[in-house]
């Protein structure tokens, strides 16, 4: 939707040919590859970021062995429904498929998550 069209709509304007179907109802949408690298560039930051707090937070109250990892899978499950929250839950206006929010960055974040986790765990725990 054309940004005037979704203007023209939300205005209330009745156009006298509403019933007829244009040609562009039926077009396939199209997507701009700088904003899809953009919106890109922020999942992998918010899975980055939360990895890094999730695995501070699981360090911090001692989780091991597969406590943590259900732990990941639980911030990786919750910063997926903020993200599509952030979208409005309208996927389709800013990716291409539903796999770009909810799978994308999951192993590199797991890889920091990690990292942080047997880190803070050392320092709280064992020293």
């Amino acid at each position: 939707i054309a940004i005037g069209d979704l203007y023209d709509a939300m205005a209330g304007h009745d156009d006298s040919g509403a019933s007829e179907k244009k040609a562009s109802d039926f077009d396939i949408p199209t997507f701009s590859n700088e904003n899809m690298q953009s919106n890109m560039k922020v999942i992998y930051y918010s899975r980055t970021f939360m990895s890094i707090i999730g695995g501070v937070i699981a360090g911090i109250l001692g989780f091991t062995g597969l406590m943590g990892f259900i732990f990941y899978f639980l911030v990786m499950a919750i910063t997926s429904i903020g993200l599509t929250a952030k979208a409005g839950f309208s996927i389709h206006s800013y990716f291409d498929s539903w796999n770009r929010i909810i799978l994308d960055g999951f192993l590199g974040g797991l890889l920091s998550f990690v990292l942080f986790w047997t880190f803070a765990y050392d320092i709280v725990h064992i020293f």
